[in-house]
Parts: C-alpha cells; structure tokens; sequence
C-alpha cells in the first residue's frame, strides 16, 4: 500500500482517533477479541498515522488496541499511512461502521463526520489509492450510506440525530424512544427537548410518530408549552395496548459488565422462550397424567 510502513509499537504510544464516534465496550465481543489475541496475537495491523505531538493515532483498530492493553502485550503492529484529517476520518468510518452492533448515536455522528470529509474533499484527487472521493456534483449522503447500503434519505434521518440532546440520544441507544420519533424531535429547540424529557421520564411515557410531528411544528412556530407536554403525553393514543416495562437498571446487575441493552433483552428473549417450551411441556406431561 503506497505512503505506509509496518511497524510494532508500544501501545503506549497509541492514541485514540480525535472525536472517535465508536466506543470500546467490555461486551462479549469484546471478550472473544481478548481470548483470540491471548491465542493467536493480533494477525491484522491497526491502521495509524503519524501525530505531530508524538505517538500515532489510531484510524482502526481501538478494540485491538483495548485488548492488548488489558493482556499487557507490550508490542503490537501497526501500518502507518500518511492521511490528510479527512482522508483519516473516511477511512476510520469505513472502518468502524460494518461492526456488528453499532448504537444509533455512533451510527449518527459517524455519519457526520464522514459527510463533513466528503464535502470537504470535493474536487480534490487523493493520494491514496482505493481512498474513496466523490465526485463533484455528487449527493454526499448517498455516497456515505454506500459502505452500509444505506439510503441516503436514512443517512439523513441518521445525522438528524446529532441534534438530540444527549439524554434523548441514550434513551434512542437504550431503545426506550424509537428511531423515527426521535428523527423529528431532533427539529425540536433544545430547550424544548429538555422540557420533553423531563415530561417523558415523569410521565414513563415517548410521544408516537404523528405526536413528535406536532411537538416539532409546535416547537419550530413558538407555541409549545410544559403543559402541553404533560397533555400530549398522558393522552391515549390509537390502539394503545398496556405495556410491560423492565428497568434496566433492575435487570443489569444479572449480566457481566458492559452488556448493551440489546444484548440483554436478547438473551431475556431467549430465556422466556426456553421457560415457554417447558412450560408447554410440563402441562402436556400433567394432562396425560390424568
């Protein structure tokens, strides 16, 4: 690969890639990765480039680099390339985004970066061979969603959620508020958005699609008011089934350290689907008993 060199290094020397929209979880993943290293050390170089100040930023490989620390590896190898800031953010989201599971939030301003990158370097040749550059007069979101076949009206809705204030983003990554929902709360003022979480955490209640419609109209012309929110919020909605709500906050001290929401109330799926089968079993038993 032209403009780069294959060293091992201290990962003391390693630091994390400037604003890195994807976090290093101790998951299960997370753990498989430390016993395959632990196994077989690291078979692929973490992709660097060289810092100013001194060490190398890392543009793939964080967990890689998390892994080694926990086992006190003391060298680990890397490829240097030498990338402009843009060329380096491109790559470290192309990197990153085809993990297995990515939140809502690191998808979002992922997003941004990259499409911030891109409107950057338009017209612009690179360097650096298989470095992907739009072409001028290219829709940037279309061309960022590429790398996950994406829609880029779905890259929008993504980026959209970089407007949220950072309470509504974590209820979005925890799955407590939906994707499309939040998409046009986002348009919301964030004083607005502070005065709907507060309702919503008092309320245990999120407002439906065509509910967040009107908060956002209501809030764009000026006329949204608290009390409003409380309304809205306790007002039956269409169709409106009763809910069974588990805290996660209840649930969490029967999973290992760093299991996401999602990873939880999957195996809570499976669990009440292997009770369910032997439930159905022990009555089947019990009926022939008779």
């Amino acid at each position: 690969m032209p403009n780069s060199l294959e060293l091992n290094v201290s990962p003391a020397q390693l630091h994390t890639f400037a604003n890195h929209p994807f976090h290093v979880r101790k998951d299960m993943e997370m753990n498989e990765l430390v016993d395959s290293i632990r196994e077989s050390g690291v078979i692929v170089p973490l992709i660097v480039r060289s810092r100013p100040e001194g060490g190398y930023e890392i543009i793939s490989g964080h967990r890689r680099c998390e892994a080694c620390r926990e086992l006190g590896i003391e060298k680990v190898p890397v490829r240097v390339q030498e990338l402009t800031d843009d060329e380096a953010t491109i790559l470290m989201v192309n990197s990153n985004i085809q993990r297995e599971h990515v939140l809502p939030s690191e998808k979002a301003f992922a997003y941004k970066m990259k499409m911030d990158a891109m409107k950057r370097t338009l017209g612009r040749p690179s360097k650096n061979v298989g470095q992907v550059v739009p072409h001028l007069g290219a829709r940037t979101t279309e061309l960022v969603g590429n790398t996950t076949g994406e829609s880029y009206k779905t890259v929008q809705r993504y980026i959209r959620l970089t407007h949220l204030i950072p309470d509504i983003l974590k209820m979005v990554d925890e799955s407590r508020m939906a994707f499309n929902p939040a998409v046009e709360i986002s348009y919301m003022t964030p004083e607005h958005q502070r005065w709907l979480q507060a309702e919503m955490e008092l309320c245990e209640a999120t407002p439906s699609l065509v509910q967040s419609r009107r908060l956002k109209e209501m809030s764009q012309s000026g006329t949204l008011t608290e009390h409003y929110l409380h309304t809205l919020l306790t007002e039956q909605k269409p169709n409106q089934r009763q809910k069974f709500f588990l805290n996660q906050s209840d649930v969490q001290r029967f999973f290992p350290p760093g299991y996401t929401p999602e990873q939880m109330q999957n195996t809570i799926f499976s669990l009440l689907k292997t009770w369910g089968h032997a439930h159905e079993h022990t009555q089947s038993q019990q009926e022939l008993e008779r």
